[in-house]
């Protein structure tokens, strides 16, 4: 334990804190006389103990509403929080929408190249087909002439 001498209304005071937190209790007792000088200045001299009094009610009031505020902070964080998990669930449920909808696609895609091949595969069959014809008819006609 370390001994801090501080000041307080005027008046030395020697406390005992833990080791390391002697700044830290100088820092805080300064805070509270300051507190305390305003309200004795803004009250005037009506007595030591109301005034520690009513400082600590108005440092307990302003740690309540501090603590209330974090709360509502926190409340919102929350709800932010969810907002932002229900939208990371449904961009994942849109994802996978249209992940389905590129795979039926895909598979629409596949279906009119196999059209497509099939067409050309019965275009070229029916060229074949028709030249093969156009041969015979020539070969004919010229047997024919040459007969006449």
């Amino acid at each position: 334990m370390a001994n801090v001498n501080i000041k307080f209304n005027g008046k030395d005071y020697l406390l005992s804190c833990d080791d390391g937190q002697e700044e830290s209790l100088k820092k805080l007792t300064s805070f509270l006389d300051k507190r305390y000088f305003e309200l004795k200045k803004k009250l005037g001299n009506i007595g030591e103990n109301k005034l520690l009094l009513i400082a600590a009610i108005k440092l307990i009031d302003e740690h309540f509403d501090l603590r209330r505020r974090i709360s509502d902070q926190k409340n919102k964080l929350d709800d932010l929080s969810n907002k932002f998990k229900e939208l990371k669930a449904l961009a994942i449920k849109y994802k996978d929408n249209k992940e389905e909808e590129i795979k039926d696609l895909n598979k629409e895609i596949n279906k009119i190249k196999k059209n497509i091949e099939e067409a050309n595969n019965m275009y070229e069959n029916m060229l074949d087909k028709t030249t093969k014809s156009l041969e015979k008819i020539i070969k004919n006609a010229e047997t024919t002439s040459k007969i006449q």
